[in-house]
């Protein structure tokens, strides 16, 4: 056979190869038509970036944080579900932008500062040209500029809450309230901004509550899911929301809040997100019950969403833990600096999600003239610069064989993994300087290197127990790839 014709069949054979592999899942999602049935929904495969980008930006901003004010109880919320139905915490709301439910609770401390700051005669609507005003001086390139400093790879921006106001010019205005609406194009501008420094953009969304559709006071858990509007108008009025934030602005994520309607169905609105954009995601609060433990997903999910939780070892289901830097989503100017997550906790808690098949959404409240607290900023800022020092050992990796160990003076361990590389985090240094940990599957180690700087890293390994130093400079936390 001559060359001529071996290299012809090479070159067939290899076009063939190309055109016959198996499709990767990314590719998949691509062509793949989605129904709106769970069948076809739960086919859908969670994307790359979303795996990858480990940190998101949640920003909550609109009227409430006018008055940006609450005295909260400081029970951890998983309490909260574990015990009793909630009066307690509703009564004692550490939310801020839960303010209007908080202010119709007799006795409550927001009542009794709304009435001493603005007066009896003074409603929660009235702060709408307050925030209109104010919000004129914020800059959306300034405020993205910060969450791309802290190597967030996807934002995601309270357009409606509870409250019902809206942050983005709609074609289909509240019904309820005339000119209920921010005078800026908050969503369009923001999202302009995160694009423009190739961060993703999700939408959050109170498809479950509405305040000006049901004003129910809510007290507990119980009255919670009665104060979600049950008639069909409503169920009509949020799928033409979210299809209209999905078509104008494109976005990544649609992270929906409290379920919804009985008469509302969110899968045909999956199914068309997803043809629209096969790598978007969606959260699992589009449609929601109530079980012994809380919240319970009752329609498909890329991922779950524990707030102010974490889970104990690695979940194979993609999760994301959403909370605040303190105690409040909403700004909240009574809140004290020091009831702030530091940045040593900050630090260890994100590696500890990452370790474990999650993703931290980390709030920001706004002033209402959008700019973020001195407070929040330096937690962000420091957050920040421990992640891009060492987001070699953070993004685009995978949980390893095991999320975490103990060092023989009581360190913290957790690991992570990216091809043949296993990184090992330390959450504290050891007081002697010697880490010492036993137990951990490698099948060997030839070379430690640390990821701040790339120095290379003496160490021992014999009999399972790997053993090097941890020296320099003092750091919320350490990392080094193992080889």
């Amino acid at each position: 056979m001559s060359i001529f014709r071996i290299s012809l069949l090479f070159l067939l054979l290899a076009n063939w190869s190309c055109n016959n592999a198996p499709a990767s899942e990314a590719e998949q999602a691509q062509t793949t038509k989605y129904e709106p049935t769970d069948a076809s929904l739960s086919a859908h495969p969670v994307p790359d970036w979303y795996n990858d980008a480990k940190l998101g930006i949640f920003v909550c901003w609109g009227l409430y944080s006018v008055p940006g004010w609450t005295k909260g109880t400081e029970t951890p919320l998983e309490e909260i579900f574990a015990n009793g139905d909630g009066t307690e915490w509703f009564a004692q709301n550490p939310y801020a932008e839960w303010y209007l439910n908080s202010l119709k609770i007799a006795g409550s401390a927001t009542q009794a500062y709304h009435k001493e700051n603005f007066g009896e005669d003074f409603t929660y609507y009235d702060f709408v040209p307050m925030f209109n005003e104010e919000s004129q001086k914020w800059n959306p390139n300034e405020m993205a500029e910060l969450f791309k400093q802290v190597g967030a790879g996807y934002v995601v921006l309270v357009t409606k809450f509870h409250d019902g106001f809206l942050l983005w010019p709609s074609e289909t205005p509240n019904p309820k309230r005339k000119d209920y609406v921010a005078q800026r194009n908050i969503v369009g501008e923001l999202t302009e901004a995160v694009k423009a420094r190739n961060m993703k953009m999700g939408f959050y969304y109170s498809s479950g509550l509405d305040w000006t559709f049901n004003d129910k006071t809510i007290t507990n858990f119980p009255t919670l899911f009665e104060a979600i509007p049950q008639d069909t108008a409503y169920a009509k009025y949020i799928d033409t929301h979210w299809r209209e934030l999905m078509n104008q602005y494109e976005p990544s994520i649609l992270w929906a809040d409290i379920g919804s309607p009985q008469a509302f169905d969110p899968k045909p609105l999956l199914a068309d997100f997803y043809n629209k954009n096969p790598e978007g995601v969606v959260n699992d609060r589009h449609k929601m019950g109530m079980d012994a433990n809380g919240f319970a997903a009752r329609v498909h999910h890329d991922f779950t969403t524990p707030e102010y939780q974490v889970l104990d070892t690695i979940s194979a289901k993609k999760w994301e833990t959403v909370r605040g830097i303190g105690l409040s989503f909403g700004y909240n100017r009574a809140e004290d600096v020091a009831e702030f997550l530091s940045v040593d906790e900050l630090v260890d808690m994100f590696i500890d999600i990452v370790s474990k098949n999650g993703n931290l959404l980390l709030n920001v409240g706004p002033r209402a003239d959008g700019s973020i607290s001195e407070g929040q900023k330096e937690r962000l800022l420091g957050l920040g610069n421990w992640h891009q020092a060492n987001r070699e050992a953070i993004y685009g990796t995978r949980p390893w064989k095991t999320a975490q160990a103990t060092g023989k003076g009581g360190e913290r361990v957790r690991f992570t993994s990216k091809g043949d590389a296993v990184y090992l985090l330390a959450l504290e240094k050891p007081t002697d300087g010697q880490l010492q940990i036993s137990g951990v599957p490698f099948d060997a180690v030839h070379k430690i290197t640390a990821v701040d700087g790339g120095a290379k890293v003496p160490f021992d390994y014999k009999n399972g127990v790997l053993t090097f130093s941890i020296t320099g400079k003092d750091a919320p936390a350490y990392a080094f790839r193992i080889d």
